[in-house]
């Protein structure tokens, strides 16, 4: 049977490690050509080795998604390896755990011009090829906090919000395109992100239970939870689906 994602090409930012890492691999497994774009080379380069072995087709381009050149280069990289571009996840994230008076211009700046401004420049070089093509897909990796606040994360709330209405705002306007964008949004996540955040802590198990309070679930969400939210979005099966928010949270925005 063929994939879900048969014939079609998949740009990932972020595909080096984690949710990234997880959708690359669940994509390759679906049908899809899938580029990892990172700035983590030796990682970006394993996981695309790792796809090729199993028999999926898969190449990494290094980019840092904050800088124009770089996104510029990796949607030229991909439309010229495999000659279009159906898929753009825009994953590619980092944190801050801090509040607003804690937190630096120079913190402020790097996380909203990997979070917010990576977007951006991705979707901006992809509409064009997608058009070309006759439409195409664009996820884009928001939280649940883009939806709900905490006393601290200020940057990271702020940047994650501004994907979310980022990503209507590209859905309007492309619509008539068939250009679809969609924002995922994960709760608690068990990636090398979490695990750095916990570290930090000066008490690493008490916060990770602190975390866990807030489960309905009873678990952290897995890289695997959110690529398969990912495939629906990014398969003809949403094809009616724009301009609005799947969140895979395990309950956390309920409550």
């Amino acid at each position: 049977m063929a994939g879900r994602l048969q014939g079609k090409v998949a740009l990932i930012t972020g595909g080096s490690s984690g949710i990234g890492e997880a959708t690359a691999k669940l994509f390759a497994r679906e049908g899809a050509k899938v580029v990892i774009a990172d700035v983590q080379l030796e990682k970006g380069q394993q996981v695309a080795a790792a796809i090729q072995a199993e028999g999926g087709e898969a190449s990494f381009v290094r980019s840092d998604v904050s800088r124009d050149a770089d996104a510029k280069h990796m949607v030229e990289f991909t439309v010229g390896r495999y000659g279009r571009l159906d898929v753009l996840f825009n994953n590619a994230g980092v944190e801050s755990t801090k509040p607003v008076v804690e937190t630096s211009e120079a913190e402020w700046d790097r996380i909203m011009a990997v979070n917010a401004k990576g977007v951006f420049l991705g979707t901006k070089h992809a509409i064009a090829p997608m058009q070309k093509s006759g439409g195409g897909s664009i996820i884009n990796t928001s939280s649940i906090f883009g939806l709900i606040g905490s006393p601290g994360f200020a940057a990271y709330h702020a940047s994650k919000g501004a994907v979310r209405l980022l990503t209507k705002s590209t859905a309007l306007a492309h619509a008539k395109d068939k250009i679809r964008a969609n924002s995922i949004h994960p709760g608690v996540i068990e990636t090398p992100m979490l695990r750095e955040v916990i570290a930090t802590e000066s008490n690493p198990e008490q916060a990770r239970a602190e975390w866990m309070k807030g489960e309905p679930i009873g678990r952290f969400g897995t890289p695997e939870d959110i690529a398969f939210g990912a495939l629906y979005l990014a398969s003809d099966e949403s094809s009616f689906v724009t301009g609005t928010e799947l969140v895979i949270d395990g309950g956390w925005t309920a409550q």
